[in-house]
């Protein structure tokens, strides 16, 4: 487990940091404290701790004025499942009245080849509809880190009330320390909060742990056990997976409509799934499959994929970084036999490919690729090496809505 979710957060790291963040209790909640909590708060907002994003939009965030409803809300909650992950608990959060909504994320950029701090006032439930212009990303020097001048700067252009950028700059500098000192490759907070009186508050929250890096190995938290919900499509991955030892097969249910995702490199996939969801590109699940795996295990993993998912995808994205030694031919021509052979099995599918990738025998691969898309009648784009993978990620969320949006309109002019 390398998911922090909110819960886990308040209990065991927010000590260790300087982010402001509301009160809370967890379930269960008597009487006579839940009337307290009333009494200080003025109204509560009901929370799952679930290993799933876009929480608000399931229902699974609740603002209730009504102490008397607060256990039916909660009952809700705790039996709701969502992008096929299973609530663990519920908790009670200080209602914050805000004027404004703040979404920050910092992840790694291959871009900037350095983390980068992504910043909107536009924050909220609906941060993947957000247009670009409304939207700063700026690089931290990992060795320097991010400081308030930079932060203000970014601020600034986003047109922030002038009496809010020195403040909310130090509390995105605490944000910065939090992500670099404890060993994270992705947090995220959305929203913060800030009061009519200038208070500020961080209201959700979300990270992924790097693996690879001592100070994550070292953090010394107790992750709680999540109810299990896998799809049929995880457990034939997981089978697939523990099979044998020879390349990295992983794959995350995410709940998305429009991106099948087939993606090579660790951090990259990671990256890849957090630009495709900034950019509204909705992908289907989160894969990493690396590590050189053999023909017939890349072909077995994508014939799954497309068992389960190319029916109703939008796009399909084959994409990864510059690989060291992963043999790309082969990947590829696996990924290709896999293709043809649903084709065959199942019909003509109808949707955009996307493919970037480099390393060894690349050439090769993206010909084996060119070949079989042609000979299926299906639209693509190769994208090289050089082009960072956030770019093609930004570019096939573009496109996946696109061609979703041309699809509806071609069903609605046949009814």
């Amino acid at each position: 487990m390398n998911q922090i979710t909110e819960l886990t957060f308040l209990k065991q790291l927010v000590k260790r940091s300087k982010i402001p963040v509301p009160e809370y209790e967890v379930i269960p909640i008597d009487r006579h404290k839940l009337k307290t909590l009333f009494d200080k708060w003025g109204k509560v907002v009901i929370k799952a701790d679930v290993l799933a994003g876009k929480k608000g939009k399931a229902g699974l965030v609740k603002v209730c004025e009504d102490p008397s409803k607060v256990q039916r809300e909660i009952n809700k909650i705790i039996n709701s499942e969502i992008d096929g992950k299973m609530v663990r608990t519920a908790y009670l959060s200080q209602y914050i009245p805000a004027e404004m909504e703040v979404y920050t994320a910092i992840t790694y950029n291959t871009t900037f080849l350095s983390p980068s701090l992504t910043i909107s006032l536009k924050g909220g439930m609906d941060i993947e509809e957000i247009d670009e212009k409304d939207k700063k990303t700026i690089p931290v020097d990992v060795y320097q880190g991010l400081n308030a001048y930079q932060a203000s700067q970014a601020l600034t252009a986003l047109k922030c009330p002038s009496a809010l950028i020195s403040p909310f700059s130090r509390n995105l500098v605490d944000f910065w320390d939090f992500f670099i000192s404890n060993g994270m490759r992705l947090c995220e907070i959305n929203p913060w909060r800030i009061t009519s009186a200038g208070k500020i508050f961080a209201c959700d929250f979300k990270a992924v742990l790097d693996e690879a890096n001592f100070k994550a190995k070292n953090l010394a938290i107790s992750f709680p056990e999540y109810p299990a919900s896998t799809t049929p499509f995880e457990e034939e991955m997981k089978e697939l997976a523990i099979s044998s030892h020879q390349g990295q097969i992983h794959v995350s249910n995410l709940g998305g409509k429009l991106v099948l995702p087939i993606l090579f490199g660790g951090g990259s996939s990671t990256i890849i799934i957090e630009t495709l969801m900034n950019y509204g590109g909705d992908p289907i699940f989160l894969s990493d499959f690396g590590g050189n795996p053999s023909y017939d295990r890349m072909h077995d993993a994508a014939s799954i994929c497309f068992k389960h998912h190319i029916k109703n995808a939008s796009l399909l994205l084959i994409l990864g970084g510059k690989a060291n030694n992963t043999m790309i031919d082969v990947t590829f021509q696996a990924i290709a036999n896999a293709l043809s052979e649903y084709v065959e099995e199942n019909g003509p599918v109808h949707l955009p490919v996307i493919i970037g990738r480099g390393g060894p025998r690349l050439a090769k691969g993206m010909s084996i690729m060119k070949d079989t898309l042609e000979s299926l009648g299906l639209p693509y784009i190769i994208f090289g090496y050089d082009t960072p993978v956030t770019m093609v990620a930004e570019y096939a969320a573009k496109l996946a809505n696109a061609f979703n949006s041309m699809r509806k309109n071609e069903s609605k002019d046949i009814e």
